[in-house]
């Protein structure tokens, strides 16, 4: 959406430009693990930290927060998990469907330092992960 503000929309246009460069250097540059299964799509996420802890915020709109792996890695944070369409839906005439289906997998390199739990929680559709710093 452009406003009449030439920078407000530049600005905007940018940070569009800006993710979209990303998202496709993670998807060129991904290294490949040998048997792994291959990921399907990347969900989007902001990274955050406190004082006390890292937050990791994954838009997985339609996923069981229970059934998502979330494990650190050799320093990142590496998520992975299933978007399935529901059965009700298998059957029905698709008119349009943006969500990304089938295997995620995302990996965060994490802010230096050492944590001692990965908590997990749902908070309007994303996935909410706290890790609690080492101090």
């Amino acid at each position: 959406m452009r406003t009449s503000d030439p920078h407000g929309w530049m600005w905007s246009e940018a940070v569009e430009m800006l993710a979209r460069a990303e998202r496709l250097h993670r998807q060129m540059f991904r290294p490949q693990r040998p048997f792994a299964r291959s990921p399907r799509w990347e969900p989007p996420v902001d990274v955050l930290e406190t004082e006390h802890e890292v937050l990791v915020l994954a838009a997985l709109p339609g996923v069981d927060v229970e059934q998502v792996r979330a494990v650190i890695e050799d320093g990142h944070l590496a998520i992975s998990g299933e978007r399935m369409l529901p059965p009700e839906l298998r059957t029905a005439v698709i008119h349009r469907l943006e969500l990304p289906q089938g295997h995620f997998e995302r990996r965060i390199a994490l802010p230096a330092g050492r944590y001692d739990a990965v908590l997990r929680t749902a908070v309007n559709g994303c996935l909410l992960i706290k890790l609690r710093k080492l101090i």
